[in-house]
Parts: C-alpha cells; structure tokens; sequence
C-alpha cells in the first residue's frame, strides 16, 4: 500500500514538472508566460529560415524548414531561447522553373524580415539570432544583418554561420560515400539529415530519377559572376548523389550543428558589447550630423 501511495505522489511531481517546462516556441507560449520567457531567454529570440522549394525527385520541399525547426528546438532545449515560428520568405529564384517553389518579390522578402525582426524586437527581445537552412539565402541575409546599421536601433541582430572544424570534417570524410565537391543540394549531406530527422518523408528510391551532376554548360567567364550560374550547372535544382545518403551521416551533421548553435546562443545570451557598441556607433553618427 504504502508503495503505490509513493508511485501516486513521484507521478503527480512528474506531471507538475512537465506542465511547469516552459515552451520555446513563440507559438506555443502563453501570454502568462511572456515575461517568463524573456527573462530565461535573456531577451534572446531565433529566426529560423528554410525555403520552400524542389531538393531532387525525393526530398521534401520544406527541407530547409525541417532543418532549420530541428536544429533550433534542440539548441534551445540546451539553450533556452524562444523560437520564432516557421519563416520561409527568401531568396530562391533559380528555382521558380521547378514545381513547389515559393518566390515573393524581392522587394517583399525585404520587407518582410525587416518587419519581423523589428515586430520580434517590439515584443520584448534586444537579440534576434537568424538561422538559416537554404544555401540560396547567404548574401541576403549577410546584407540585412550589415544593413541594420543604416539607422538607430534598439536591438541586435546575429546571424548564425558556422564554419566546420577541420576535425570534424574528417570525422564526415569516413563516412560519406560521394564526392563533397558536387554535395550541394539534396545530396548525400542534406538527404542523410533527413533520413535522421524525418525518414518518413524522404523517397531516397527515387534519388536517381533525375541527374545531379554540375553540367558546366556556363561560358569560360574568368573572375565574374552572373545569376543564371545555378541554373546553367545544375537545372534540376538537384546538386548530388541523395541514393548514398544514411541516416548514420545525418546524426552525425545534426548533432555537430546543434553544438554548434547551442555554443552560439550562449554566447549571444551573455553578449553585452555589441549593444554596447551599436549604441556607441549611432551616437556618433547623430554627433556628426549635429543633432
């Protein structure tokens, strides 16, 4: 008797501790918990971006969401921050000849992560982390972060963009089977995390429907630079060989990348200077304007 009145009470303080667990998602809080959040964020929030668009004949077209949604939640279960719902508004053109592809102007995708970044700020939070997923959105969104010193602001804004240790790189090189050279869209990296995240949606029996070989159809064009670039190396918006995928590689580079945004929201989370300096900066500029 006196055994199940013990298991009755360890199940009531088990319930208690996991309705007690504070959310990360944004979506997921309530307004209660609002200032619970900011505080044990430190006033920290993540901006996730995939895409929606074609990765080959047999990955989902919200890969880059999946990806960056995982390693988000796990990285702020490490590392407590509040996760900003899915956001899929980027830079994805050279894919638009591909069904799926969802591309706004790019007037609108300016505006749109301006507007949420600053409505992010609105609701409490002075450090905004932007995670990215697609391999399309780099330029723009490193132009964004060096644009937010274009006027005064209250809040800062980081942009999460890990380079792989040499270490690691070797740990990968024993386990994958194609060449990392041409691994650039749905290949064996971004499929094998798949097939660890999400296996459910992933049809790697029809990775080979389609070529994802650099075709080289691009002019000899020394030291330039042009847009259709993608399209003329790889116009099945397929860059890889997602048929030697497996799932033991994508625990592998999952694992590496939460790590990695785990040590970076800490390190956001105990930032001081930045605000410090943009404060600093933008004093200067009024100062010079002689305002």
């Amino acid at each position: 008797m006196l055994s199940l009145r013990l298991l009755f009470i360890l199940l009531l303080l088990a319930g208690s501790t996991v309705a007690q667990e504070l959310p990360a998602r944004w979506d997921e809080l309530t307004a209660s918990d609002w200032p619970k959040a900011l505080e044990k964020s430190n006033r920290t929030c993540i901006l996730p971006i995939g895409i929606l668009e074609k990765h080959g004949m047999h990955a989902p077209l919200g890969s880059d969401l999946i990806h960056v949604r995982e390693w988000s939640a796990r990285a702020a279960k490490n590392e407590y921050a509040v996760v900003f719902p899915d956001f899929f508004y980027g830079q994805v053109y050279e894919a638009q000849h591909q069904p799926g592809t969802f591309a706004l102007p790019s007037e609108l995708v300016w505006d749109l992560l301006h507007a949420t970044v600053e409505e992010i700020a609105r609701n409490g939070f002075n450090k905004i982390v932007i995670v990215n997923g697609h391999g399309g959105n780099p330029q723009l969104l490193r132009y964004f972060v060096q644009s937010q010193l274009e006027n005064p602001k209250d809040y800062a804004v980081y942009f999460f963009d890990p380079v792989q240790d040499q270490a690691f790189a070797e740990k990968v090189k024993k386990v994958r089977k194609s060449d990392p050279a041409g691994d650039q869209h749905a290949g064996e990296n971004e499929t094998s995390s798949l097939l660890y995240l999400r296996p459910d949606l992933v049809k790697q029996e029809r990775a080979t429907q389609e070529s994802g070989e650099n075709l080289k159809r691009m002019a000899d064009l020394p030291n330039l630079y042009t847009g259709i670039w993608w399209y003329a190396s790889y116009p099945n918006h397929y860059a890889g060989e997602g048929a030697k995928a497996s799932k033991e590689l994508g625990k592998l580079l999952t694992e590496n990348k939460v790590e990695a945004l785990t040590k970076a929201l800490k390190a956001v989370k105990a930032d001081t200077r930045t605000l410090q300096l943009q404060k600093e900066y933008f004093d200067k500029v009024d100062k010079l304007g002689g305002k």
